[in-house]
């Protein structure tokens, strides 16, 4: 093998590390705490991870930008789903780096005022939760992740996809999991 083909095939193998060497937080460890401006119905509030928690499981998505053709997909499946996460004693909460702004509006549209989500335009939740994306440009997004957090602050599950409906049924059926094992 010549020393340029050894080049390029090692360019190959060391340019797709950097996504590789990302991680999601690991199944067992205790969810970041956080509180953020969000949005619901188009109304500001302040979401607060330990007060959700307080009610039961938490579904906390990250996705990375709203009125994105999928972001806005698993908006609308987040919220058709809104029946069956509170029958169960769950909430849901979405998470990108857009403004309150934007927010406000794509939890009205997208969201169909089902559920918040957070402005997180430092990216100060989406580093915590190791689901930062950084651009080329400089511009940070949040990798399309959604963990399910339980009331004492555990990741009972992460997944990181590209669509969004396996997002929907891997946290439902983290949910169930966690409601079947509260029946004793």
């Amino acid at each position: 093998m010549t020393l340029l083909a050894r080049l390029l095939l090692g360019c190959c193998l060391v340019a797709p590390l950097p996504s590789l060497a990302w991680a999601e937080l690991p199944v067992g460890t205790m969810a970041p705490a956080f509180s953020a401006n969000a949005a619901q119905g188009g109304t500001d509030l302040t979401f607060t991870l330990s007060k959700a928690l307080e009610k039961g499981p938490v579904v906390v998505y990250f996705y990375p930008k709203s009125f994105t053709s999928v972001c806005t997909e698993e908006a609308h499946l987040f919220a058709e789903a809104m029946a069956e996460f509170e029958t169960l004693g769950a909430s849901v909460i979405g998470v990108s780096t857009d403004t309150i702004e934007t927010q406000r509006e794509f939890s009205r549209m997208a969201c169909r005022d089902k559920f918040p989500v957070a402005a997180d335009p430092k990216g100060d939740v989406v580093k915590a939760y190791n689901v930062l994306v950084r651009r080329d440009s400089g511009s940070i997004l949040a990798s399309r992740t959604s963990y399910v957090i339980t009331p004492d602050g555990r990741v009972a599950s992460a997944l990181t996809a590209r669509d969004a409906e396996s997002h929907i049924q891997s946290a439902l059926a983290s949910v169930k999991a966690w409601k079947a094992s509260q029946v004793r």
